[in-house]
């Protein structure tokens, strides 16, 4: 996937729901800045990369365009959004940390905070697992 961050963006997680019960905040700054890396990495180890988890919804949607990054005819063409199983996120996840653990300079000298980024979403993805609900990556550009 060619690199779509060009803008400040961060990686989140979204819960299938209205609230889930419990604290899905992630910080995915650093995720979005080296995703292409993360996604190089996730396929020499073969995993699915984590990018393959996007999906738009009509409130993220909504966001980017609120944030200037959207076009508004696409809210009206949005297809319904597609959600995943948290396991198959935490396979992802769980083998990028492992790799990463061994060697943080994979990504130069912020693999360190790339890890813990990876561990929140590590968190929140264990969580919803525990309660069998489904979730989706999505993209917020500031």
């Amino acid at each position: 996937m060619a690199i779509l961050f060009a803008m400040a963006a961060s990686m989140y997680i979204v819960v299938e729901g209205e609230d889930p019960g419990y604290d899905i905040f992630v910080n995915g700054r650093l995720l979005a800045r080296y995703e292409d890396t993360l996604e190089k990495l996730a396929l020499r180890l073969n995993v699915r990369p984590l990018i393959e988890f996007f999906s738009a919804d009509e409130n993220s949607m909504a966001l980017l365009i609120e944030e200037g990054a959207g076009n508004p005819d696409l809210l009206q063409r949005l297809p319904p959004p597609q959600w995943y199983r948290p396991d198959d996120g935490l396979t992802t996840v769980s083998t990028l940390l492992a790799s990463l653990r061994d060697d943080p300079r994979q990504l130069g000298i912020e693999g360190h905070k790339v890890i813990a980024e990876l561990e929140e979403f590590e968190a929140v993805l264990r969580k919803a697992s525990q309660r069998e609900h489904r979730w989706h990556l999505a993209v917020s550009w500031r």
